[in-house]
């Protein structure tokens, strides 16, 4: 499994709630911030934040891929369409939510959300109505 983390860096807890979920330790994430030029076209940008992970073709098409995504919604839309394209099909990502009560602003991993099932189920649904 690789670990990518297109966000603020994960923490040990991070982490450790990270091995609880997936029922086995994470592997060291691959930190690549996105942080992005507004002067710059977003899809150059994204081809180039991807290219920085240095994975090989091979790799993006057999290892699974846990994704810790940018805060930036239209970002990380285009993440997941340059990763779709480079995959062959959504990678499960991390969804952090802030820890209640904290006194300052903390960040629990909250779920795994498995993009690619939520897609073929939504497949489900063309023929209705």
């Amino acid at each position: 499994m690789l670990l990518l983390n297109f966000s603020h860096p994960l923490t040990d807890a991070h982490l450790a709630q990270l091995a609880a979920l997936l029922g086995e330790e994470p592997p060291p994430p691959i930190e690549r911030l996105a942080q992005f030029d507004h002067g710059r076209p977003f899809a150059e940008q994204i081809r180039e934040l991807v290219d920085s992970a240095g994975l090989s073709p091979h790799q993006w098409q057999t290892e699974p891929i846990l994704v810790n995504p940018p805060g930036l919604a239209l970002i990380t839309a285009a993440l997941l369409a340059e990763l779709h394209g480079r995959m062959g099909h959504f990678p499960t990502v991390i969804r952090l939510r802030p820890v209640a009560g904290a006194a300052a602003p903390q960040f629990e991993v909250a779920e795994l959300v498995n993009l690619q099932s939520i897609r073929e189920s939504a497949r489900q649904t063309r023929g209705e109505r």
